[in-house]
C-alpha cells in the first residue's frame, strides 16, 4: 500500500509541475520517476484513482500530521522538500529569539533538516519550513516561534 501511496503523490506532483510549464523530461528529472511513468501519469494510465483520493487526503493534512506521514513514506527529506516546495500554499517564518542555547534538539527533530546551528544558536531555512510546529514542541527554552504567512 505505501507504493501506492507514492505513486498517487507522485501523479500529483507530475500534474501540478506540468500545470506549471514543466515538459516531461523536466518533470521526470524533479521528482526522480522515469519518462515513461511521467507520460502515464499525464495521460491518466497506470494509476488507481484511490491513491490519487488518498494522496490528497494526506495532501490536505495538517503539517505535523503530513510530515510524519512523510516521513514513513519517503524516509528521504529531499523527497519530503520537494513535496512541501511544490505544493505548500502556505509559507512560515521562522523566529529564533535570544533565548536560544544551541542544545540542537530542534535540528534533531527537524525531518526535512531545514534547521541547522550557526553559532550556538539555531537558523531555520523558511524555504523548507513546512510549519509542523514540532521544533517549537521541542525546544527546550521555547525559543522558536513559526508564524504563517499566506499566499494571496
Amino acid at each position: 500500500m505505501p507504493k501506492h501511496i507514492v505513486s498517487g503523490l507522485k501523479y500529483l506532483e507530475s500534474v501540478e509541475l506540468r500545470k506549471k510549464g514543466l515538459s516531461q523530461k523536466e518533470i521526470s528529472s524533479q521528482i526522480g520517476v522515469d519518462r515513461s511513468t511521467i507520460s502515464h501519469y499525464l495521460n491518466g494510465r497506470n494509476i488507481s484513482m484511490d491513491s490519487i483520493e488518498l494522496a490528497k487526503t494526506i495532501l490536505e493534512l495538517n503539517p505535523k500530521d503530513f510530515i510524519l506521514i512523510s516521513k514513513v513514506l519517503f524516509d528521504d527529506f529531499d523527497e519530503i522538500r520537494q513535496i512541501i516546495e511544490i505544493f505548500n500554499m502556505n509559507h512560515y517564518e521562522p523566529q529564533i529569539d535570544d533565548g536560544c542555547i544551541g542544545c540542537g534538539l530542534c535540528v534533531d527533530l527537524c525531518v526535512v533538516k531545514s534547521i541547522s546551528l550557526d553559532s550556538l544558536k539555531a537558523k531555520i531555512n523558511p524555504r523548507y519550513c513546512c510549519g509542523c510546529l514540532m521544533c517549537v514542541e521541542g525546544c527546550p527554552t521555547n525559543s522558536i516561534k513559526i508564524l504563517e504567512v499566506k499566499n494571496g
